[in-house]
């Protein structure tokens, strides 16, 4: 329910700055303008998300589920929630006589401050991974429905209602005013999906207020330290070309335990029923502009109910990586490994690193091709790493407080750094 609350308060917000309604709203926003209507805003809103619920029953049937019955319940709250939201930030809206110069200004700030609260309060849904409202479960719907990318939907189904927002404009009052569909409409589809990006690494704190004590204990993504064995486990993240491959195996073979690389693809295979060609296309590769496209994508959703290969692959290498760890020792190479097991305090972080020159020298050699093309494959693979690290993380790749020990095998060599971590293994507490 507060989370309910705080994504209608930002709704509010966003639309007392005369810059237009976030495009979900557009709809209900634009009818509850209309001179004679019976309807509140937030009645209206009621009407829209009943029609999104069949919708979704009518186009995944049997592939409804049943828990998801509940956004009736919370798509009647969530009305009245708009309208107490609506009523409590009347004081707020920013006149139209108001001098330009200050106007605009006041506007965009107010715009701005809506959609971070909205993005905060969709940041603590997404967190929940238990329901989600109509408006993002309608776009799951049809992206599962079509096997579609959710990211891309959202964009579509947000496009078609703010155009049923211009008709019912140009219908029911002849003109456009950009106070119901404007500027703030364009920026609330962008702004709102990189927001809850940025807030969403950062609110793990919420877990100790809304989640009881005893489901914290039994719940493996807790920080705390109840669920893991007592098992040494040593990840390491590596740039292209480092010799990080090399230095897990070795570390792996004298430690006397399994090292996962390539056997997380095949595992990651199996439980998708995909092949690992596919998995192994798609881990660990983001290109730059695809990052751009999800980051400005809404995010909504939990990662495990986007029919996304992006999410699925992350999603199923995590429950793969983690159910590896609670099983015995071991070393793991690569898929956000020490991200993935940041909760568990018996894991070594180790990331091996070193210049672009000599990762570049490294690759030719072995793949028989010129140094400028090894470059520029090093900067391809180590720019597809670093970008699926950030898009699941929020987080920089190769930012020190992610690592326990970062190791140059420029500087050291491969025995170098497996001596280094060996060592600091069997000092790990």
């Amino acid at each position: 329910m507060v989370i309910l609350f705080v994504i209608a308060f930002g709704t509010s917000l966003s639309i007392r700055a005369n810059l237009g309604s976030s495009p979900i709203s557009a709809p209900p926003y634009v009818l509850s303008l209309v001179p004679g209507m019976s309807l509140t805003m937030g009645q209206l809103t009621i009407c829209m998300h009943v029609f999104f619920i069949l919708s979704q029953i009518l186009l995944l049937r049997k592939d409804f589920e049943k828990r998801q019955l509940t956004q009736i319940l919370v798509s009647f709250l969530f009305g009245v929630y708009t309208d107490l939201t609506m009523w409590l930030t009347g004081f707020m809206q920013i006149p139209l006589d108001i001098n330009p110069a200050l106007g605009y200004p006041l506007r965009f700030a107010e715009l701005l401050l809506g959609g971070a609260i909205l993005a905060f309060g969709i940041a603590c849904e997404v967190r929940c991974d238990s329901l989600m409202l109509a408006g993002e479960g309608f776009p799951l719907a049809i992206a599962k429905f079509l096997k579609k990318d959710f990211g891309k939907v959202k964009i579509c189904t947000d496009t078609f209602l703010v155009c049923v927002g211009v008709v019912f404009m140009f219908v029911f009052f002849g003109h456009w005013d950009w106070k119901m569909i404007g500027a703030g409409t364009l920026v609330s589809m962008f702004y709102v999906g990189f927001m809850v990006r940025v807030i969403a690494p950062h609110i793990g704190w919420l877990d100790r207020i809304f989640i009881p004590a005893k489901e914290r204990a039994f719940n493996p993504a807790d920080t705390g330290t109840a669920a893991w064995g007592n098992y040494r486990i040593v990840t390491i993240a590596r740039t292209y070309g480092s010799g990080g491959n090399a230095v897990g195996e070795q570390v792996a073979h004298k430690l006397g335990c399994p090292c996962y690389n390539r056997q997380i693809i095949d595992r990651t295979a199996e439980q998708m029923g995909r092949s690992p060609e596919f998995v192994e296309k798609t881990e660990q590769n983001i290109s730059t502009g695809r990052l751009w496209e999800l980051i400005f994508a809404d995010s909504g959703i939990p990662a495990s109910m986007n029919p996304s290969r992006d999410d699925a692959v992350y999603v199923s290498q995590s429950r793969t990586i983690r159910d590896l760890a609670h099983h015995g020792p071991c070393v793991i190479i690569g898929r956000l490994g020490n991200w993935i097991l940041r909760d568990n305090p018996h894991v070594l972080r180790v990331f091996i690193t070193s210049s672009k020159e000599y990762a570049a020298r490294q690759a030719a050699s072995r793949f028989n091709i010129t140094e400028e093309e090894a470059l520029q494959k090093v900067e391809r693979v180590n720019t597809g790493r670093a970008n699926h690290y950030r898009h699941y993380t929020g987080r920089q790749w190769t930012g020190i407080d992610g690592y326990d020990l970062i190791i140059n095998t420029e500087k050291v060599g491969v025995d170098g750094a497996v001596d280094m971590i060996l060592r600091a293994a069997r000092h790990l507490k």
